[in-house]
């Protein structure tokens, strides 16, 4: 399975970015999929999942703020991130999410950095 997530880059604190990630493979439609995020120094953690439903969660951190959704079609798996702020900085990755909230397998694509500023 690649992982190929894009969208990142450099924005001032309020504005909105939308991540996209590629999954090749022929599971992605029946596997919950999730954000994560590492920031500098922070462990890698989940910001939302969505299943093959299509049912979402989010941490608390991002609730209100950011959308998760996925294009089955195109085996693709969005986020939309409002009302950044800096402590959204962090490189994001996509991932398939299990039942204790990581991967089914430890292997991760290069991710795309986000760099908010206040």
């Amino acid at each position: 399975v690649q992982l190929q997530a894009s969208g990142g880059g450099l924005v001032q604190a309020r504005v909105s970015l939308r991540l996209c990630c590629a999954v090749s493979g022929n599971l992605f439609r029946i596997v919950r999929m999730g954000w994560y995020r590492q920031a500098p120094g922070k462990q890698r953690q989940l910001v939302a999942s969505i299943t093959s439903g299509g049912t979402t969660n989010y941490a608390d951190s991002v609730k209100g703020r950011f959308t998760i959704s996925r294009d089955n079609a195109k085996n693709t798996v969005y986020l939309q991130m409002n009302s950044l702020n800096p402590e959204d900085t962090a490189v994001y990755y996509c991932n398939s999410v299990g039942p204790n909230q990581q991967p089914f397998k430890d292997s991760w694509g290069q991710g795309t950095e986000v760099t908010v500023s206040s």
